[in-house]
């Protein structure tokens, strides 16, 4: 049995994770750079241990010094969190080659399902529905234009290991190209010191609809309904409410079917998310598969009251999913609010600092996941997001109205935060009727630069 995790992450993920271990028994342990000396989930775990300097390569993307404080004090366990190293297929081999267990799945999983191309061609084996775009890596700008004429424009170019909006460009011409494909190059580059890219059709104002999967190692696979992340800048999620409000209940289903085709396929295990484009005329198309756990599974959590960590740390121990899926119901609304501590009066720039006064909101229906608190000063060297809040109703429009009642609560002063974007949101036509789509949020923001609302 597992007795000791090594939490390989930081901030509010990592704070999750611990509480979870908490109510099973298991014994946690927390790794921090430098910078990190002071943060919450330091104070919090059992055990901690510093692993190197302020930049994320000198901690927390440091494999050896992670391992060698799992080794050291004893664990059993590795819970990577999400992002670092939560997708790494090597990390995942070098832990299991040290004796411990890789809270996720199997390293040659993650590293078939992390590269886009290899992932593209395999639900396209399983019989899930893709975007139509090259069936390989693009090797030189003359290819990539041969087969953006079989595709047509406008199209995207996508790293092939990827994520988070990066090493992305839209093209709607063949003069635009060759520029692009460069652009698209260099950023997987710098981003994930790889530079290949492929490409596929772009769907125009799609939803971006993702399923939430739980598989063990004996075959049992289910689903957890899905989530709507439409509401993005910049290929970054902002906004995000489970279920989705305006899909028809029979592409749910079928949208449920293929999640858990591609799962036993490739034969997952562990917690998953299936992303999905949802076009304009319900066709839907397999975009990706994230082998982590997701900032947004809280709300997932709401609606279906399960814990995925919990399941996640499960599953890793070689236990069956004690669920069936007769056993899973979707109850309610649930909405959640990625705070960013970013000024966006300044095109969202991330503003670290000193936190000098916090009120964070509470009530019935409200949950917070932060790794802030007075005092506290955040760290120029990591992800700009200090806190989720997170709120759950029986129905979709008195979920709206509890955030935004939330978001009048929380006071974080000392710092500049994306609180107020969220608050006038939340307060659109479009947003209510649940109708936005990927591109809202960009269009939201021009409109409110032209009123002159915010500069």
């Amino acid at each position: 049995m597992i007795r000791k995790i090594l939490i390989a992450n930081r901030g509010e993920i990592a704070i999750r994770i611990i509480r979870t271990c908490k109510e099973m028994g298991i014994r946690t342990v927390a790794i921090y750079s430098t910078a990190d000396k002071d943060a919450l989930h330091v104070q919090l775990a059992h055990e901690a241990v510093c692993i190197g300097g302020p930049r994320p390569a000198e901690s927390y993307l440091n494999m050896n010094a992670i391992l060698q404080a799992a080794c050291s004090t004893g664990c059993d366990a590795i819970h990577p969190g999400f992002g670092f190293l939560s997708e790494n297929s090597q990390f995942a081999m070098l832990t299991q080659q040290c004796g411990l267990i890789f809270i996720g799945p199997r390293p040659e999983v993650i590293e078939k399902l992390g590269n886009k191309a290899t992932a593209r061609q395999m639900m396209i084996e399983a019989g899930v529905p893709v975007i139509p775009g090259s069936k390989q890596i693009i090797q030189d700008v003359e290819e990539g234009k041969k087969y953006a004429k079989e595709i047509t424009y406008p199209l995207i170019i996508k790293a092939a290991n990827g994520g988070g909006g990066r090493g992305m460009r839209i093209v709607h011409s063949e003069d635009e190209f060759e520029h692009a494909y460069y652009s698209a190059k260099s950023e997987a580059k710098a981003c994930f010191g790889d530079e290949d890219v492929y490409m596929e059709k772009y769907i125009e104002h799609p939803k971006h609809v993702e399923v939430q999967v739980l598989c063990d190692e004996f075959g049992n696979c289910l689903h957890l309904y899905e989530r709507d992340c439409s509401f993005q800048r910049r290929n970054q999620k902002m906004i995000e409410e489970a279920p989705c409000h305006v899909l028809k209940e029979d592409i749910r289903e079928k949208m449920f079917e293929d999640a858990i085709k591609a799962c036993r396929y490739v034969g997952y295990t562990s917690a998953g998310t299936i992303e999905f484009l949802l076009a304009n005329d319900g066709k839907y198309y397999f975009m990706e598969m994230n082998t982590r756990i997701q900032v947004e599974h809280p709300i997932t959590e709401q609606i279906c009251g399960i814990d995925i960590v919990k399941q996640q740390i499960r599953i890793a121990d070689h236990q069956h999913l004690k669920l069936k899926q007769s056993d899973i119901h979707a109850h309610g609304y649930a909405l959640e609010c990625r705070i960013n501590a970013e000024d966006i009066h300044r095109d969202f720039a991330p503003s670290p600092g000193k936190i000098t006064f916090l009120n964070l909101p509470s009530g019935r229906g409200v949950r917070v996941e932060t790794a802030v608190y007075n005092g506290y000063s955040i760290p120029p060297y990591y992800d700009s997001m200090i806190a989720k809040i997170i709120t759950f109703a029986p129905t979709r429009l008195e979920c709206i109205k509890k955030m935004r009642i939330a978001l009048e609560e929380l006071i974080i002063d000392g710092v500049e935060t994306n609180v107020e974007f969220h608050y006038l949101a939340l307060h659109q036509r479009s947003f209510i009727e649940g109708t936005y789509d990927t591109g809202y949020a960009q269009t939201f923001i021009e409109e409110l630069k032209e009123n002159g609302e915010f500069i």
